[in-house]
């Protein structure tokens, strides 16, 4: 079935959505920089809590840019490489604005 508008549009929320905090970005970097990571490395880079960095990597694993595997006690997060490639795609498809000089909007 072929993507709609609207389907590419909610996709491009969610992902959007997901990267809608600065915690969420920094992740996202960090493990980028890496093949795979333990939680513990994400908690000992951000001074955030471990719960709360826990809830993050589960907004980011639940829209698809990272996977997590369980290791033992311990769980090995990883960037998922298609849904950030899927991301740029999104991202790139947006239109550009249109110039008209009678349209300029100006701040407060």
């Amino acid at each position: 079935m072929p993507t709609t508008a609207i389907s590419m549009d909610e996709e491009l929320a969610i992902l959007a959505k997901a990267l809608g905090h600065p915690a969420r970005v920094r992740i996202i970097q960090f493990l980028a920089k890496r093949s795979s990571c333990m939680c513990g490395d994400i908690v000992d880079e951000l001074p955030l809590a471990q719960s709360t960095v826990s809830q993050h990597l589960k907004v980011l694993k639940d829209a698809g840019l990272i996977c997590g595997d369980v290791d033992g006690p311990r769980v090995c997060y990883c960037i998922e490489p298609s849904a950030l490639k899927r991301l740029k795609t999104l991202i790139t498809a947006l239109p550009s604005p249109i110039s008209s000089p009678h349209k300029v909007c100006r701040s407060a």
